[in-house]
């Protein structure tokens, strides 16, 4: 309870500074819908030279990547770490949070947290329902439920990957360039893994989980059976990877050094 209330006194104090900067605010809610946009551009041009992706239609393709907006949504929102190495390691704001009775993860991700991703549940939740639609979907009375344990498990596992990439930094101490390349990676989640390699269809599954965030869960409502076992495993993985990687992340700030010489 303590925790939770602390979160919710910044989401207060968040929406505030936010709002009294409301162009910016704004501007940047249409950046992200605007970037989600060319991403589903960019599937129908390819879908506008051939019917199928390795066996996957158009509106399969495209109901993957509307649920894959759903946990990157959560993840952009609460997990927005990309510059941490850079702003709490090298510039040393990691000393301030340090000196606070409450975890430094759960400060650092409160601190960098971005509300407005969350605009990205919507896209997402309309390019569902529209590929859903032209693929005569029906639901069960426990499918929703199931979407929310598979967009939480997805966002976890997303999260998971950058937590432990940003821990590199309380070993190195410098800035590295890995997290740019992993945001890159992370986007091939939104595809179906099978026109992979089995190298790659094995990392983004076992090594880097960027698969449970998309296609995975995504396989179940489309009624993808024999991906049955992975959709269900998405919740799992999501709580595993993360787990893991704040273990890592306690790991490595026992080997923080300050920002001293």
């Amino acid at each position: 309870m303590f925790y939770i209330g602390i979160f919710f006194q910044y989401v207060s104090q968040y929406m505030k500074t936010r709002l009294e900067y409301r162009s910016d605010f704004i501007v940047e809610i249409l950046s992200d819908l605007f970037n989600q946009t060319v991403n589903l551009v960019f599937i129908l041009v390819v879908f506008g030279h051939t019917q199928f992706l390795n066996g996957w239609n158009r509106d399969e393709i495209i109901f993957i990547y509307g649920f894959f907006l759903i946990p990157y949504a959560l993840f952009s929102a609460f997990f927005n770490i990309w510059d941490f190495n850079d702003r709490y390691i090298v510039k040393g704001e990691m000393d301030r949070i340090l000196t606070r009775p409450i975890h430094s993860l759960f400060q650092v991700v409160i601190e960098r947290m971005e509300l407005e991703s969350l605009f990205g549940l919507v896209t997402g939740f309309i390019i569902i329902f529209y590929a859903g639609a032209n693929l005569g979907l029906e639901l069960a009375w426990y499918d929703p439920i199931l979407f929310v344990l598979f967009a939480i498990g997805g966002a976890l596992a997303y999260a998971s990957v950058f937590i432990v990439i940003a821990s590199v930094g309380f070993w190195s101490d410098s800035k590295t360039s890995i997290m740019p390349m992993m945001y890159n990676i992370g986007n091939y989640g939104r595809y179906p893994v099978d026109i992979y390699n089995k190298v790659i269809r094995f990392m983004l599954t076992w090594v880097l989980p960027f698969a449970f965030v998309g296609v995975y869960p995504a396989s179940y409502f489309l009624g993808k059976e024999e991906w049955y076992i992975f959709s269900f495993l998405t919740p799992v993985v999501g709580l595993v990877f993360f787990t893991v990687s704040v273990m890592i992340w306690n790991q490595g700030i026992k080997k923080y050094r300050g920002a001293g010489n």
